[in-house]
């Protein structure tokens, strides 16, 4: 277990160890809310939530309103102040992860991205560099600013639930927890030196060094590279991203996708499909050693 503790107690990776502990208690907090309001919901109905958080009312009360201060600005100095000194101790029991001088001839191994990066680092394993660090960026903060217009359900707002946001809810789970904070902790401990994989209790071999042969998605029918195969390969990433519509045939007379409209579920579905082929490519090159499913002269995907 040495490696692990050296791991876990390298100044680079104490954020990442502080995250997985703060953000698993977020999560239980949310779960035990959200279920607690469910409840209220079946029982009473979204006036037994509202009453819940806002405290009992007498008959014809108006809305309760709370001034800015002292009530908001006393919860935020006390924060900022204990945020001050949780960085405080910290600045004097951890040294700074400054390395030495930039040596261009000398890199290190494993070069790594600071924490927040890593996850990025880890798609340029599985994608080209302009899809890992261009395309799926892109499509991630498009995503996040196109939320408040393609979220029609109002079930749920303003309180925790999940009775009436089980799509919502598990889309982000499974993007952000699934997806981007799991790449992040492969990173961080499973990738060592050439940016092999090592299980978090193997020490590190630098001397070890692992060519992976891989084939191109065609090659798994025997199709040899050329026009046949970049036909293939694209036949099958329209055929991904077909399923998108096979699910409006399937699926369109139910209310949540009349709420939705066709432009707003065109949307959705691409950016949900494109979410959920990360995983599959990473499948695929890990069980199959696929590099790209489609080839051409001008970009590889």
């Amino acid at each position: 277990m040495e490696p692990l503790l050296h791991i876990l107690l390298k100044p680079d990776n104490v954020p990442i160890v502080l995250m997985v502990p703060l953000f698993a208690g977020i999560l239980l907090h949310w779960w035990r809310a959200a279920r607690r309001h469910d409840r209220l919901l079946v029982e009473g109905g979204e006036a037994a939530v509202r009453r819940e958080l806002d405290g009992p009312l007498p008959e014809g009360t108006p809305e309760p309103k709370l001034h800015t201060w002292p009530y908001l600005l006393r919860v935020e100095l006390i924060a900022a102040l204990a945020t001050v000194v949780v960085l405080l101790v910290w600045s004097i029991t951890l040294d700074a992860p400054l390395e030495q001088l930039a040596d261009p001839t000398r890199t290190p191994n494993p070069s790594k991205a600071p924490w927040y990066f890593l996850g990025l680092q880890e798609l340029l394993v599985y994608f080209d560099p302009w899809v890992a660090g261009v395309a799926l960026p892109l499509l991630i903060i498009a995503g996040l600013c196109l939320i408040p217009y393609l979220d029609v359900n109002p079930a749920g707002s303003g309180f925790h639930s999940w009775r009436g946001r089980r799509f919502a809810v598990s889309v982000f789970l499974f993007g952000f927890v699934g997806l981007w904070l799991g790449l992040i902790l492969v990173g961080t401990f499973c990738r060592g030196p050439g940016w092999n994989w090592f299980w978090p209790w193997e020490p590190w071999d630098r001397a070890r060094a692992v060519e992976l042969a891989t084939r191109d998605w065609p090659a798994l029918f025997g199709v040899s590279p050329g026009p046949g195969a970049s036909l293939l390969g694209g036949a099958t990433v329209l055929g991904w991203y077909g399923l998108g519509l096979v699910g409006w045939r399937l699926l369109r007379h139910r209310p949540a996708l009349q709420r939705l409209g066709g432009s707003r579920y065109a949307v959705v579905a691409f950016l949900l499909l494109t979410m959920l082929a990360v995983p599959v490519k990473m499948a695929l090159r890990l069980g199959f050693s696929v590099k790209y499913v489609w080839t051409t002269p001008w970009f590889n995907l």
